[in-house]
Parts: C-alpha cells; structure tokens; sequence
C-alpha cells in the first residue's frame, strides 16, 4: 500500500500512524516506565493449589527479610473493610432469579480456588527483594478437590467451588421461541447436529498487566497508572464498589498500552491490593506482571462446549436452529464475564441468515481455574463457530454447495428483525461473498487440489460468512439486559486561540491508531492541517467520563461523539462568522476550512473564527460566550453490523497431521473507512489471532487437579509469521445507517470469522478420508489422530460377523 502524499490525510486516506514515531523510537510511556520518588514494589505470593482451606500463613519470617516493607494478607484486607472485586453484568437466569454473585476478595480470605489466587502481598524496595521474601512465606493449606472442566462442574457430586452455588451454576439463560424450535424440528426434512469445543485462550497481550499507585496524604487522594483499556470504568468499579471512595479522589490514568484484545477491560483483584496498599504505607507502590503470571491471572477467553441442531427444509432452506452452551466463568465472575456466553453470544446466532426460529440455553458454570472473560471479539467469535461449522456441515451432508447454501439462507432485505433479539439495519452479504469468491480464485480450487494430490497432500477449502455486533449499545437497553454501567462515549474539542485542536476522547487507544484515525475526522472536517490535531486520552484527569474502548467501538461511537462536538464547533463559528460578515447564521455555510456567505465570494477563514473567540474585540458578547470549546456525549441508537466472508485454503500433510495455511482471504463490510491502511492492519492482526486459535492455541488445566498445563510459551503455542500465508483483503461497504459517520468497527472480525473458515478448510481436506468432525485447534496430534481413526473405521472387520 502506497503512503499518501503529505496533503492526503483527510477521511479515506491511507495517513500513517502518528504515534509510532515514538513507539519506534523507544519514546513510549507504558506503566513500567513511570517512575515516582519513594515507589516500592509489590510481589504476589499465589496459591499453588487450584482448590483449598487456608489454615494459617506464617509471614514472621517474610517480614525480617531484607528491604521488606510490608507483608499484607486477606486478614488485613477484610479488618480494612475493603470491598470485594465485583461483576459489571447482571444476568437474570430463566426463572426470573438474579444470577449467584460470589464474593471476589482481592486477597484470599478463608479459601483458594485457582491456581494463581493471589494469597499476600508483599512490598520491598526492589523487585527482586519482594520476591525473595514471598519463598518466606509458609501457608497451611488444606488441599480440596477441584473441577476444570465444566461440563464436569455439572455432575452430580463434583467439587463445589462456591456455597452459594451447590451445582456450581452461576445462571441458566435462555434466548428465543423454545416451542416454536421444537415443532420445527419435529417436522424438518433434515436436521444436523454437531458437537463443538471453543477451546481456551490465554491473551498474551505483548505489555504484561502493570498497575502503579500513589497515595497523596495531603488531600487524601489517590493515582493509579494502569495498563487498562478503560480507566473511567476502572476508576467507577474501584472507588464506588470497593474502596468506598468518593471517585473525584481517585486519578486513574492508562499511559501507552502494548495491547489488550480485552484482557485490559476489567477491573483486577491486583490492582485494588495496590491502591488500597498505597495508603496503608503511605508510598507508592508498583507491580508488573512476570509472563507467567499473566498466564494465569489474565482473565482467559472463550472455552465453551456447545451442542448445535440445524432444522433443514427439503430444499436446503433452514428452517430452525437450535443451540446449547455450557460456558466456563472460571473461579469468579469478572467485570464483563457474564455478558458474553449471553448478550454477546446467543444474540449473534442467526448469523447472516434468514432462519425463522432460534433457541439458545446458555448454562454458566464456576470452575477452578482462572476466570473467564471477554478476548477479542468477546462472544461473537464463539457464535459465528458455532452457525458457521453447522452450516458447512449441513453443507456436506445434504451434497450441497457451501457457497449455494449460503447464499440460498441469505437475509437480502433491510431492516432484518432476527428471531434473537437483535435487528440489523443494513447489509449485503451476497456482494462480500461475491468478491471473496472471486479474489480466493475459488475456481481454480480443483486444479490446486489436484496438483497438492500428486505431492501426496490434502488440499482443503473453507468457508464463513460471519456477522459481528459492535459499537456496544444503546445505555438503555443494555442497562435492562443488565449491564451496570451506561455505553456512550464522550468528546471533547478544544479549539485554541491559533486553530490548532486538542481532542480529549473516552476511548482508549491500545494499538488502534485512535491519534491518528481521530486527528483525520477533525482535519478534514475543520479544513485544518493533520498535524494541527492533537489526541487526548487515557487520563480521567483530564478526559470527561467515557467507557473505554472494546467491542470495536471506537469509531462508531467514540468517533461519533467527536463529530456531535464538531457540529457544536461549526454552529458557533457560523454565528461567529456572521457577526463578521454582518449577515445571518442561516445564509453561512462552513465547507474547506473556511466560513462563507452562501452564493457570495465572502468569507473568513477558521483560523480567524478561533481567534476572533479568544480575542473577541469584534465578537456578539451579548449573545456568544467567548471560546471555542465544545463536549458532546453520544449514545447510539443500535449496534453496529459489521459483516464479511473469509475463505481459507489449506494444505495437509496426511503423514504427520500437519496443516499449513496456504491462502486466507477476508472481504468485509466495515461501513465508511477512515483510515484503508489502520483498517487493513487491524484485520491482519485479527487474522492471526483467529489462525492461532483454529491450529495452535490451547489453554489446557489437569481434568483432577485443575493445574494449568499451559502455562508458559513452551506449552502454549503462538502463532508466528511462518505460520501465516500473505492475506488477501478486500472490503464492499454499506454505511451504517445510524451513527454520523457511517462506520461499523473493523478490530475484532479477523478473529471472528477466520476460526471457522480455517476448520472447514482442514475438515474438507480430510472429508475424502471419512473425517467429519475436529475441534479446535486442529493441532498435528489431532489432525494425524483424525485420519489414522477414519482410515481404521473404513477397514472391514476382521472378523465379520456370520
């Protein structure tokens, strides 16, 4: 992709991101990088157990130790009367019952119940001080049994991991016409049901969690740097629910963020332990977490067993979908983990397809093991695996085309009221369909397959054709699906005496390019030069109350918010300008930086409308206050529904199992783009993840110990550039019909919609053998295990029966 030339920076440009001089520099700022007079340094000591009593902790010996500041325990905690961590998401289960809510301690108190639950703290002068006196530390535990998986959790006389929760059920939820499913099932001409894993992640953002607070004696307040994708939350959770504070005490600011996909949302158990440490010392005191302390602490992704039915129609129409989740929380509840086996899952399930009845029963389920939470795309990956593995399979077993019987079940008319609650506004799948097909070259598939034959592999193709919901909202509904807390998004513009502008913004920029996305809407509304435009985020200090960003909302309402204060802007400059121009308001139009009376040469520049506000000696003082600062909050009125159509191509080695990924080819809907190149990187990044799930990734943890068995890089399998083919990207837009900018989100449908692509493609390779079914990820081991199973099934017996 070619740089645009220095004045091609407006809305559609391919404008490099700003902000990577200083990241490729080394000028970053990430929370390891602050450093404060008088820090000290936090180590957790954590539970080598996955499930036990704590009799006793001895931390005489932790205390004596060299530098050791304090030793802090769940003890001191509670006689602090400090709050538990809590959930950000009521469901109400099928009975009309709230969901069971267990208590959080951000120390244990009385009982560990995963491995890695943090047990004390301890604060030295250095780093490696508190560490060393954490191997002091002796505590009495008394091991119990313990339950991994969840579907295990369910049966009678497993390990409970919560009083409150004797079946370890935290909620059932269901979505959808039950009875209506039933008899169109009892009437179907076929039906498919499929059996699926969602296997789970570890996040492995590239910067570890770090958290940094400062207690100031002086007025009683508190700082906390933190890499987190929305402090204003994080700042709401902590100082309302927890620590009982008045939340103007408290600063929250996330500097540079190395990544988050999700894993940054939530408010941890560390970092109350930290704020709440700050005061109890009076210093401030930092942690960051080691690699392998993010393996197990990270709120892990997906892990999800479903049971899926499709109801078909003689002529391959479905009539019926039928699906139900056991989805794995993990110990506790995080901030959003109940949302999204449910209002981001179930709600996804028509897909891009017109099947008239859908039911969905999520069970939500307490395990031993680290908890669940949103990771990139958060819900909608898991139901586009779902709908997309059922449709291809109903596919192969009815001998149809896969891209026929898409294209048949389709929904071609706008507005679409799916029987799942959501109603997507505008779409056209069969056109990202259409151009995947063509780009993929999808033709000349059988003459590769043929070629790889004659090398002795397998050559497979794979489909899916997913749709996402982002730019999470409206505040009003959410708030009735149970979401505490409001979905809007909020910008500020100041525009200064010069006409240069600062933006503050409520998103939270973590690898986005909001400093550059952003700074393109302004100019090229403003008709001022990109480099005029400054991004302001990340620091309740100084940003009005947002809601971060996640959900690929950032554009969509972060970005819309921003354009709500840019009309604010342009309609005080017009009568700015009139007073100038000594005419009406209504007879200025504002177009290329420059404010004009409508059908005359007459005009003022911007420039002029901002220093004019500043320095108002010809200004209506009677009427305009001066300045040129204007805020805006803006709440949408829908999701956004960004669509697509991935196509991978595989290539098998039937002697070793493994898989290589020979082609991968995205064409999304994403509405109107700003930026091609951001948007272009954001799918790359997408795809990778979603590669790294089909084929490598996989979050394992000991069936009778609840021991993670994946907890480093030499277990967990990342994907590398090896392990990706060069992607094939194509975009088709319907602008979203509801927010000011059209735009739908781009950042999570790489991760969407590759995962079931990638499995189809590898089980159509393997389908000439007799394989029907493999979970993911598609691993050497499973693949080769696979196709020695199909090859033994299609051996008669050797001894027939007479």
């Amino acid at each position: 992709m070619n740089a645009p030339s220095e004045h091609e920076t407006g809305i559609g440009a391919s404008v490099r991101r700003k902000e990577d001089y200083r990241f490729v520099t080394g000028s970053g700022k990430y929370t390891d990088d602050v450093q404060i007079p008088g820090q000290t340094y936090a180590y957790f000591l954590r539970s080598p157990h996955a499930h036990a009593t704590i009799r006793s902790i001895d931390t005489s010996a932790a205390r004596s130790a060299p530098g050791v500041i304090a030793v802090l325990t769940g003890d001191d905690l509670a006689a602090d009367k400090v709050g538990g961590v809590p959930c950000g998401w009521l469901i109400t289960d099928v009975n009309g019952q709230p969901m069971k809510e267990p208590p959080h301690p951000a120390l244990a108190q009385g009982k560990v119940r995963h491995v890695g639950d943090q047990v004390a703290l301890i604060v030295a002068a250095t780093y490696l001080q508190a560490k060393d006196a954490a191997e002091l530390i002796e505590v009495d535990y008394d091991a119990l049994p313990a339950v991994a998986d969840a579907r295990d959790a369910l049966k009678s006389g497993a390990p409970v991991v919560h009083d409150i929760a004797h079946d370890n059920k935290c909620y059932t939820w269901a979505l959808g016409d039950k009875a209506a499913v039933d008899a169109t099932f009892a009437r179907a001409h076929h039906v498919t049901r499929i059996e699926l894993i969602n296997n789970r992640l570890v996040p492995n953002a590239i910067e570890p969690r770090a958290a940094l607070a400062q207690y100031n004696r002086g007025d009683d307040s508190y700082t906390l740097y933190v890499a987190n994708q929305n402090p204003h939350v994080e700042r709401l959770l902590l100082t309302a629910f927890v620590l009982g504070l008045p939340e103007h005490k408290m600063r929250v600011i996330a500097p540079d963020v190395g990544g988050g996909f999700g894993s940054k949302i939530f408010l941890y158990a560390e970092d109350v332990v930290l704020a709440w440490a700050s005061k109890k010392l009076n210093r401030p005191v930092k942690w960051t977490a080691e690699r392998s302390e993010s393996f197990l602490t990270d709120a892990h992704g997906r892990d999800h067993a479903t049971v899926a039915e499709m109801a078909v129609g003689a002529d391959g129409k479905f009539l019926a979908m039928r699906v139900h989740t056991v989805a794995n929380l993990g110990a506790y509840l995080s901030t959003f983990s109940t949302s999204v086996p449910t209002i981001l899952y179930a709600t996804l399930l028509a897909g891009q397809y017109s099947t008239p009845h859908i039911y969905a029963e999520i069970d939500g389920v307490f395990t031993n093991t680290t908890p669940v939470d949103a990771y990139r795309g958060a819900g909608r990956p898991e139901a586009a695996y779902v709908v997309e593995r059922l449709v291809s399979t109903v596919a192969r077993e009815m001998n149809i085309d896969d891209v026929e019987l898409r294209r048949r079940n389709f929904i071609t008319s706008f507005p679409y009221q799916t029987p799942v609650a959501l109603q997507y506004d505008i779409g056209d799948f069969n056109a990202c369909l259409d151009g995947a097909v063509e780009l993929a070259d999808v033709a000349g598939f059988p003459a590769r397959r043929e070629e790889a034959k004659r090398r002795g592999k397998l050559r497979g193709l794979g489909f899916s054709t997913y749709i996402e919901a982002c730019g999470l909202a409206p505040s009003n509904i959410a708030g009735a699906l149970g979401a505490r807390a409001g979905l809007y998004e909020v910008g500020e513009i100041r525009v200064h005496p010069t006409g240069s502008v600062t933006v503050f913004t409520g998103s939270h920029s973590h690898g986005q390019g909001h400093e550059t996305t952003f700074a393109q809407i302004v100019s090229a509304r403003l008709g001022i030069p990109f480099e005029q435009v400054d991004i302001v985020h990340g620091d309740t200090g100084r940003v009005p109350f947002g809601m971060g960003t996640y959900g690929s909302r950032s554009l969509a309402v972060g970005g819309s918010a921003i354009v709500k204060a840019l009309d604010k802007i342009e309609a005080k400059g017009k009568r700015i300008a009139a007073h100038l121009l000594e005419a009406s308001a209504s007879d200025i139009e504002f177009k290329d930086g420059k404010f004009t009376i409508i059908g005359t040469d007459r005009s003022v520049p911007f420039a002029q409308i901002a220093l004019a506000a500043y320095v108002p000696h010809n200004y209506p003082l009677d009427k305009l206050e001066p300045g040129l600062n204007e805020t805006a909050f803006y709440d949408p009125t829908n999701f956004t529904f960004p669509a697509g159509a991935h196509i991978c191509e595989v290539e098998v080695d039937p002697e070793t199992g493994a898989v290589e990924v020979a082609a991968m080819t995205a064409v999304d809907d994403f509405g109107n783009i700003i930026n091609p190149m951001i948007v272009e990187g954001q799918v790359h990044g997408g795809l990778a993840q979603g590669i790294g799930q089909a084929l490598l990734e996989n979050c394992v943890y000991d069936k009778s110990t609840a021991q993670l068995l994946s907890g480093s890089y030499m277990d967990y399998a990342m994907p590398r550039a090896e392990d990706l083919p060069n992607f094939k990207v194509g975009s088709r837009v319907t602008p979203c019909t509801h927010n000011p900018l059209g735009a739908k989100g781009c950042g999570e449908a790489g991760a969407i919609g590759s995962p079931p692509a990638v499995i189809n493609a590898v089980i159509n390779a393997l389908s000439p053998l007799g394989v029907t079914h493999l979970d993911m990820p598609a691993s050497p081991e499973r693949v080769w295990n696979a196709i020695q199973s199909a090859r033994q099934s299609a051996q008669p017996s050797a001894n027939p029966a007479p």
